[in-house]
């Protein structure tokens, strides 16, 4: 028995018509074509949640995210907050305000060898305890 190609070889439109062999013509198109014209009740069936939006986005200047420093990262900067004001040398020991540097949280993250007095509105237990450790205290 001959296959359905070699049987309408010669023929041009191999039975299909003029218009129907081209492309995705016959079955209304590729993909997501169609879905709001002649493919809508499949959409509706299976697939309700397709247009529209679910949900609701927060606006930005109400999601407010922790600025937060780790311990190595505030040793590093010590002497630019210093020179901005943020922080003064008390002898051996600093006393550092990151509060009104712009930092919400303190992380334990990296060593501590030196005293510092630290002013921060949230710190970790990690960093509270490296730091008491080291001699200093925290101002919350």
């Amino acid at each position: 028995m001959p296959s359905r190609t070699k049987k309408f070889r010669g023929l041009r439109t191999h039975g299909r018509g003029k218009k129907s062999g081209r492309g995705a013509g016959i079955i209304g198109g590729h993909g997501n074509a169609g879905l709001g014209k002649h493919k809508r009740i499949h959409m509706l069936k299976y697939d309700r949640e397709h247009f529209g939006r679910r949900g609701f986005k927060r606006p930005q200047c109400v999601v407010a995210a922790n600025r937060i420093i780790n311990i190595k990262d505030m040793l590093e900067q010590l002497e630019g907050y210093v020179s901005l004001g943020f922080a003064k040398k008390d002898g051996p020991s600093y006393t550092i305000d990151l509060t009104a540097a712009g930092i919400d949280k303190l992380l334990g993250t990296g060593d501590i060898n030196i005293a510092v007095n630290v002013t921060v509105s949230q710190i970790s237990a990690q960093a509270r305890d490296k730091i008491v450790a080291s001699g200093g205290s925290v101002a919350e």
